[in-house]
């Protein structure tokens, strides 16, 4: 089996040459391993260590962003026939000796995709911030919420991928990928796998170019998790939705109608009968916008498994 170890990095040279230096070359079940750079528009040397240590070396001409390296990395991987890949940061926050625990379940078929997990480690929550934690946590009870299963951690970059999710594998989002891996993968019924790992809470260097603003981080990763339950379930979202209209519709309408029924007048209360209406338009409008988006979505399911198909034949 072939194994590529990703590193996406931007303005990384004080760590890129240890993270590089510390990952083992020899696993059991691997008999090829390969290491590349997706070099995000670097401002310093960072791309040339990399060449020095002997890493394959892919860079952006500008910064995209850690969701769009992460693409660029997949379709490497899938380039080079990998067989499995692993994602990890080339900031040193993680231990590359658990790249071999991270990928034995994949190696052994028990997995499709194998996420670290650091909030096991007690150490962690008084390393982070008060405010990146608690977000990290909010995000993971939405995720959970969403997928009906049960992570820690959905926000750590330190993952491992098979083949198969390599090509199945359909993300949007260029400011990250962590959320959205986990839906795109938990819609497709592929085997989802969460390890404990030790690693540090904070940079030894620099600051985190995804979580440098952490409002803005939160921003972002709702949109994406909002775009990525809307391609997959339209019907329940916008059902929902109309659903809560048509409540507020009929009770109001019931108000009205009340109202009429007794006093044989429509005033004062007139304007129920507007709101009425108007809740009761929008719920039957919305209801129609949820049949389409899951006509929509059936398409994009077809869409994808073409391409799935086309990406295996090559």
């Amino acid at each position: 089996m072939h194994l590529i170890v990703a590193l996406p990095a931007l303005n990384e040279s004080p760590t890129i040459a240890d993270v590089i230096g510390r990952i083992p070359r020899d696993y059991a079940g691997i008999t090829k391993t390969t290491i590349i750079v997706i070099d995000d528009g670097s401002t310093d040397n960072t791309a040339a260590i990399a060449r020095s240590c002997g890493a394959i070396v892919i860079s952006h001409p500008h910064n995209k962003g850690v969701g769009a390296a992460f693409h660029t990395a997949v379709k490497e991987a899938i380039l080079l026939k990998a067989d499995v890949m692993v994602n990890v940061d080339a900031d040193g926050q993680f231990n590359p000796d658990d790249i071999a625990k991270l990928i034995k379940p994949i190696v052994d078929g028990e997995a499709d995709f194998v996420t670290a997990s650091r909030f096991t480690d007690s150490r962690i929550k008084s390393e982070m911030t008060w405010i990146k934690y608690e977000g990290n946590k909010f995000m993971t009870s939405l995720i959970n919420r969403l997928t009906k299963k049960h992570f820690t951690d959905v926000s750590c970059g330190f993952r491992a991928y098979s083949r198969e999710t390599l090509l199945k594998i359909n993300l949007f989002g260029k400011f990250t990928y962590t959320q959205e891996t986990f839906l795109d993968l938990a819609f497709k019924g592929l085997r989802l796998v969460e390890l404990p790992v030790v690693a540090r809470g904070v940079r030894e260097h620099g600051k985190s170019r995804v979580a440098s603003n952490l409002f803005k981080y939160g921003m972002n990763s709702i949109r994406i998790i909002l775009h990525s339950c809307i391609d997959y379930k339209p019907l329940s979202i916008f059902g929902f939705l109309a659903f809560i209209l048509f409540v507020f519709g009929f009770l109001f309408g019931i108000f009205f109608l009340g109202h009429f029924i007794v006093t044989g007048r429509f005033s004062p209360h007139i304007w129920a009968g507007f709101v009425s209406g108007f809740f009761l338009t929008m719920s039957f409008l919305v209801a129609v916008f949820s049949l389409l988006g899951d006509m929509l979505s059936r398409m994009r399911l077809n869409q994808e498994e073409i391409l799935y198909n086309l990406k295996k034949k090559n």
